[in-house]
């Protein structure tokens, strides 16, 4: 059965926050051919914060079909999107079937979307004001989850990536490509 899991992107998201999950999630394809990434985002290319020139697998409207959607980071280039009426009303994510996740800032989408309303998230220590003043309860852990939803902190985009693996692939998957990217002397196996 296939399952696609769309990271979505916009003009100075942050590096880490994308390519760690999408290299993560990729490793899945390599036991399943049904398996699909993409990066998503409203132009045919989105500039990193780093400065890479990155091209997009599908727009935004792709999420709404996915299996899994993830907002990747980047305060910059979030804070005007917040405002952006035709960028959130392109999302109509559904939770009872969907897995959505954010990394650091990205909780701020999610939030505005009012799927994150009532419960807690975890960001970046600079954007704790941001998620707050959209009445987000932040609390200081590495990933925080809810059934279906979850928020990833800084450098947590191994344990988002794990979960959407597990939810949509299996433990056994997910334990395996996280096992597959650890430090040597930490565990190491061949995919």
């Amino acid at each position: 059965m296939s399952k696609t899991v769309c990271i979505v992107c916009f003009d100075h998201f942050t590096d880490i926050d994308t390519f760690l999950p999408w290299d993560m999630l990729n490793r899945v394809r390599l036991r399943d051919d049904g398996w699909a990434v993409k990066l998503i985002g409203d132009k045919a290319r989105h500039t990193s914060i780093a400065g890479l020139e990155t091209p997009m697998h599908g727009g935004l409207t792709d999420a709404n079909a996915a299996d899994a959607v993830l907002f990747t980071s980047g305060a910059k280039g979030i804070l005007p999107l917040l405002d952006d009426d035709a960028w959130l009303g392109a999302f109509d994510l559904d939770p009872g079937r969907q897995m959505i996740g954010s990394m650091c800032t990205g909780a701020a989408v999610p939030a505005k979307l009012g799927l994150l309303d009532g419960l807690t998230a975890t960001t970046y220590p600079t954007s704790v004001p941001l998620l707050q003043s959209l009445g987000i309860e932040i609390v200081e852990e590495p990933m925080i989850v809810h059934g279906n939803i979850a928020a990833a902190g800084c450098l947590a985009a191994q344990n988002l990536s794990h979960w959407v693996i597990e939810g949509r692939a299996g433990k056994a998957t997910a334990d395996d490509v996280l096992a597959s990217i650890l430090p040597v002397g930490e565990g190491c196996v061949a995919l």
